[in-house]
């Protein structure tokens, strides 16, 4: 005799509400029934307010209080059950570090963690995301690569709708976009470029070069950021943005973000010939930010074999600080608090998911401003006496 509908979905609702997310097929081979069945019942209970609904599981309205710290049990092989997800791109040093600050939190609250790199394909976040919440992921931590605007705005629609508890690092959406009422955590990079701004300027230079990135979201900031400073500074004489390396444009596929207000518009053409030293004496300028370090350490060496001593007669401020200090000449550097990022998103994450008084709150964005660290790149303008 078939089960009655109701008394079916009585069953599901003690399922989930007794373990947490629960897999739709899990739900299917345990009643006995089709997936297609479970998932019209999810689909009726959630429309009617009972429980919630995620990529391929049934979730309740609240977590279980006995899930907040979930703790691998003995002999049982670590899934992706219970887990924090963690994406973060591939090859991204600076993300690395933000990934095992937000580690180091998750481990010390007894939380699994299932790490996922995302490969540099447009989209390879998603399926991802997804294969973590199919195998039952109740967090997610994310820092999308987001080459350029359009690869960004491609992702609003899905990840604003992933249905567990997530927090963008080192991301700051788009205003009024679908993931900006999304909780964040990142760095003021408009205060890293004015700390850079105003440490040469505070030595005396007058006309700086951005050598700069265009293939993330931080090197947009950092790029609109020294446009806005620059422009606004009456010490600055003169000023110019060029692609720090041929590698430094967002790829394939269209990038919407628009030229930098201000600025001198860029090309990937630009990047191949870019010849630092002969910019330096064309523009007449004394001082050079460089983002990120790899580039800045490789436009330094240029820069010497051209005859261009740093910082005698060039001063250099590096932005992002991961490789920074290891260059032949060690270079004074914006160091955005990577780490710590990863730490206060993990934590805000677990604030979601602990089930306590508040815990459902106002959407956070939070900034955490970068430091600048001297390192003798950069040097006091030596003005000519007769």
């Amino acid at each position: 005799m078939r089960e009655p509908v109701e008394l079916r979905r009585q069953r599901i609702m003690a399922v989930v509400e007794s373990r947490g997310a629960v897999k739709v097929s899990v739900l299917a081979a345990e009643l006995d029934v089709s997936v297609v069945t479970v998932r019209r019942d999810v689909e009726e209970l959630t429309r009617a307010g009972r429980l919630r609904r995620g990529h391929g599981l049934a979730r309740p309205l609240r977590e279980p209080a006995a899930a907040a710290v979930p703790a691998p049990r003995g002999g049982e092989p670590a899934g992706e059950g219970g887990a924090v997800a963690l994406v973060v791109p591939e090859r991204h040093s600076y993300l690395y570090e933000t990934l095992h600050g937000a580690r180091s939190v998750l481990e010390e609250a007894g939380i699994r963690i299932a790490l996922h790199i995302a490969p540099q394909s447009a989209g390879a976040e998603r399926p991802l995301v997804e294969r973590a919440l199919a195998d039952g992921a109740r967090g997610l931590l994310i820092a999308p690569r987001w080459r350029n605007a359009r690869s960004e705005e491609l992702d609003y629609g899905w990840l604003a709708d992933v249905g567990v508890p997530t927090v963008l690092m080192e991301r700051r959406p788009r205003p009024g976009s679908a993931l900006h009422a999304l909780d964040s955590v990142c760095s003021d990079h408009w205060y890293g470029t004015h700390l850079a701004v105003e440490h040469l300027v505070a030595l005396g230079h007058r006309r700086i070069v951005l050598a700069a990135r265009d293939d993330s979201p931080t090197a947009r900031s950092v790029r609109a950021a020294f446009a806005g400073i620059a422009a606004g500074r009456p010490e600055v004489e003169d000023w110019t943005v060029v692609l720090s390396s041929p590698d430094a444009v967002p790829g394939p596929g269209p990038d919407e973000s628009g030229p930098v207000p201000g600025a001198p518009s860029v090309s990937s053409a630009q990047a191949p010939g870019l010849d630092l030293a002969a910019l330096l004496r064309e523009r007449g300028a004394t001082a050079a930010v460089l983002h990120g370090d790899v580039d800045a350490l490789m436009l330094v060496q240029r820069l010497a074999e051209s005859g261009v001593q740093v910082p005698r007669d060039c001063s250099v401020v590096a932005y992002d600080d991961v490789v920074a200090a290891l260059g032949s000449t060690p270079l004074t550097a914006v160091a955005p608090p990577k780490a710590e990022i990863g730490r206060a998103a993990a934590e805000l994450l677990l604030h979601r998911l602990s089930g306590a008084a508040g815990a459902a709150g106002p959407v956070r964005r939070t900034q955490l401003l970068p430091e600048l660290k001297v390192r003798g790149s950069a040097q006091a303008i030596t003005l000519a006496t007769d």
